[in-house]
């Protein structure tokens, strides 16, 4: 995989983001979730506390900028 910096949205499809997760090391993949775990919990603390979370009724629109 080439290391560079890229601007471009092609590179943040789902697939993209896949295929570089697939790339790290499994160190490197148990830092990325313990990093993304104390983010989470660095944003919202209680969030370890929920049970039982019920999903929201109706409908999610997602927007993007064009």
């Amino acid at each position: 995989m080439q290391k560079a910096i890229s601007h471009s949205f092609a590179d943040e499809t789902p697939e993209a983001k896949a295929r570089w997760f697939r790339s790290l090391s499994l160190s490197e993949r148990m830092d990325m979730l313990c990093y993304f775990t104390d983010m989470i919990l660095d944003i919202n603390p209680q969030i370890a506390e929920k049970r039982d979370v019920k999903s929201v009724t109706g409908r999610i629109q997602v927007l993007k900028k064009a």
